[in-house]
């Protein structure tokens, strides 16, 4: 198979824990062709999309992990499938970006994942289909309505649809004297809207990212443990991940939600879960396949390949 890989800069990526270069590996060691290319690189002209895409020998060296072996261009419908692994933000760049790989996938493109879902699952918002597995939340662009949240569960976070990697969270207290510009600053004057939800105290035993490949859960966990005095467990944040088998609740929302993301088209997903409750449902570029094979051997990105080829057949 030719499989491409839309990314952010190739040189940019950190081979010890990019879960798409865990995929490029697994793909390359089963035998198929891998090239990769950046949005930007997303033309259409004569009535199709194109790309200009570099074509990569992947190895296992993480200092040195890729060659570029040449070049190729025309149209995406070239290659038999193309993986959307493009970090956030998820700003009007990306949503063209969706737009034209869908108008690929009207051409008979197989998009992982599918354009249209990337676009209809905001990765926040997204929870409230499901809301058997949340905790408390509400979603406002109202300050009014924050405070009678926060004076209702006294200790609570607050987060934008938009962001990522622990960006711009914030815990918030009944009493503490910053909650006015917090809520200013988050909600921009109430121009933006904006999540909350009560807290969840069993942050302190991290945040756990569940990976679904085509509707099914990975065996493993990565529990991101927040660092000393933080309360955000994520990598990106300075926390530190540990593999853990799924737990009977994990398991549950997992085989709830799982179904539901499948047949949205949504191959690769990443469920944030803390405690017991879902708080979020990432679909844009879920990592954490790396640290999971390296603690437990157990290869995610097998099962997104699994998926590839039982796609193509």
């Amino acid at each position: 198979m030719d499989i491409a890989f839309i990314l952010d800069p190739i040189a940019s990526l950190k081979a010890y824990k990019d879960s798409s270069i865990a995929m490029m590996r697994e793909a390359a060691a089963r035998g198929h062709r891998v090239s990769g290319f950046e949005a930007g690189a997303l033309v259409w002209k004569d009535g199709e999309v194109q790309a200009d895409a570099v074509e990569l020998a992947v190895s296992s060296d993480d200092a040195a992990w890729y060659r570029v072996t040449g070049t190729s261009t025309g149209p995406l419908t070239r290659f038999d499938a193309v993986l959307m692994r493009k970090d956030p933000p998820f700003d009007l760049q990306y949503i063209y970006a969706t737009y034209l790989l869908e108008l690929a996938e009207a051409a008979g493109l197989r998009v992982i994942n599918r354009p249209r879902s990337l676009r209809d699952f905001n990765e926040k918002l997204s929870i409230a289909r499901f809301p058997a597995f949340t905790a408390p939340t509400i979603v406002t662009s109202r300050e009014d309505e924050i405070r009678a949240f926060l004076a209702t569960h006294g200790e609570i976070v607050v987060k934008p649809l938009d962001g990522m990697g622990g960006s711009s969270i914030f815990r918030l207290r009944t009493g503490d004297p910053n909650v006015g510009v917090i809520l200013e600053t988050i909600t921009e004057h109430e121009q933006r809207t904006v999540m909350a939800q009560r807290y969840i105290p069993d942050i302190a035993k991290g945040d756990k990212r569940i990976l679904l490949i085509d509707g099914k859960p990975a065996p493993y966990a990565l529990a991101r443990i927040p660092k000393a005095g933080e309360s955000r467990g994520n990598l990106a944040a300075g926390g530190t991940g540990v593999a853990q088998p799924l737990s009977p609740r994990d398991r549950e929302i997992a085989e709830g939600v799982g179904p539901v993301v499948a047949a949205h088209g949504l191959t690769i997903v990443g469920l944030d879960v803390i405690g017991d409750y879902l708080t979020e449902v990432n679909v844009t570029s879920p990592t954490c396949m790396r640290e999971i094979l390296d603690q437990t051997g157990f290869s995610v990105a097998g099962m997104v390949l699994d998926a590839v080829e039982h796609a193509s057949t």
